[in-house]
């Protein structure tokens, strides 16, 4: 696939020897688990170095080092604040280790989501929200720009577009606005942009700027689009998925560097998020579908991470046909091809368990929906009932793979299946 790097969630022993003699930049982690010990004890990061680092490098060409994931995003208990203070100090420890060690190659920091800013329209009057600005950001900046690391961001245009797609155009989330009407002119600025991806960039530069470090490099860990979703998810398909992946290395493979409009010419490294789909994580569809390969490891579209094949050769895509928001009933039911025992033990759990609160009352013997008596019928209804009742707090149509969506109503006779409105 012609990649240069490759990002782990953890410090994987069989991939990393695997990786040893490669030309392959690797980047590893840190769980977020281990951040509050390591932050507290010097000893506890030089072991981390010692069993994660050591026995691998410099075979495998560990260029990162990355603690925690997204840490800053978690805010629902005194523990994930505790771990937002445990950061910077986790990241100086794990510095001190490599260094005690002689190892002065590898990039030490954490990957962040959007939404540690405040605010990121327009880029000029972004800022950090103000419970981490001074108490987190500041020093991590600090730490960043005495280490001459990088700012690790996590960043996704599909999502600020696919809930704004009224007043955001595909073709700027795509890299395809390059012309007059898919510009925006910052005010405060009077920075030009052609792409949604310069415009949350450039945010965050503003932000770290605003803090006194306009010079902090940036890494994208984390970016792409998804090539599936569900059906309220507008635009997540293989057509979006390959053009914005493939204009993305374009972009950044280009020479000279491109950069971002506030720093013209500068190279950004990046990590396209991800090699595989991930057909077991839960929630909504695009959780699952993010990959350059399915599970299996076929292409689920061609693409050249060297960036050296130009646009028009590759093949044409299938057409993308749900780029706008879907309005209309779904229901949610059997997906094709599930194993029945699954099935009939998925079907018992839902009824039985007082957490259904009268999702299957309509199959019970004598009502509207018992006949046909089909475990596939009955499951599907259930799965229809249990997501119109609960979608508001939460439920998704996905029952561990068992379920899909369909706009297709599955009711039958007497027995009419429950809908979502979208």
């Amino acid at each position: 696939m012609n990649a240069g790097r490759v990002k782990l969630y953890d410090a994987n022993p069989e991939i990393l020897n695997l990786l040893s003699g490669t030309n392959l930049q690797v980047s590893i982690m840190v769980p977020n688990s281990e951040i509050s010990i390591i932050a507290s004890n010097q000893a506890k990061a030089d072991e981390w170095v010692r069993n994660n680092v050591l026995p691998y490098y410099p075979q495998t060409m560990i260029r990162y080092l990355l603690v925690g994931n997204e840490v800053l995003s978690y805010n629902s208990s005194d523990q994930d604040r505790q771990m937002w203070l445990d950061l910077v100090p986790a990241m100086t420890k794990i510095k001190s280790s490599l260094k005690a060690q002689n190892i002065t190659n590898i990039k030490v920091g954490t990957p962040l989501a959007i939404d540690v800013l405040q605010s990121t329209f327009p880029p000029s009057n972004s800022m950090f929200r103000p419970d981490i600005s001074n108490s987190v950001m500041a020093p991590m900046l600090r730490f960043l720009n005495r280490t001459n690391s990088f700012m690790f961001i996590d960043v996704y245009p599909y999502f600020p577009w696919s809930s704004n797609t009224t007043n955001i155009s595909l073709d700027f989330a795509l890299f395809g606005g390059n012309n007059n009407t898919d510009c925006y002119t910052d005010p405060g600025s009077g920075l030009i942009y052609t792409n949604l991806l310069d415009q949350m960039l450039d945010s965050l530069i503003h932000a770290m700027a605003t803090l006194g470090y306009p010079n902090i490099r940036l890494l994208i860990t984390e970016t792409g689009w998804p090539n599936s979703g569900d059906i309220e998810q507008p635009g997540a398909n293989i057509h979006n998925a390959a053009t914005y992946n493939r204009n993305l290395i374009h972009r950044m493979v280009a020479k000279p560097p491109l950069g971002t409009p506030a720093r013209p010419g500068v190279v950004i490294p990046t990590f396209i998020f991800s090699l595989f789909d991930e057909n077991q994580k839960t929630g909504p569809g695009t959780e699952r579908h993010w990959g350059l390969l399915h599970a299996d490891g076929t292409p689920i579209y061609d693409i050249d991470l060297a960036g050296k094949r130009r646009l028009e050769d590759y093949e044409p895509l299938p057409e993308a046909n749900n780029n706008s928001p879907y309005k209309g009933s779904v229901w949610c039911v059997v997906a094709k091809g599930v194993n029945n025992d699954e099935l009939g033990s998925a079907l018992t759990n839902l009824c039985n368990s007082g957490a259904g609160n009268g999702t299957c009352d309509a199959l019970s013997p004598g009502k509207e929906c018992y006949e046909p008596v089909s475990e596939i019928l009955h499951a599907s209804y259930a799965f229809s009932s249990y997501w119109a009742k609960f979608r508001s707090h939460g439920a998704t149509c996905y029952f561990n793979g068992l379920a899909e969506q369909t706009t297709v109503d599955p009711s039958h006779g007497s027995c009419k299946f429950p809908s979502v409105t979208l």
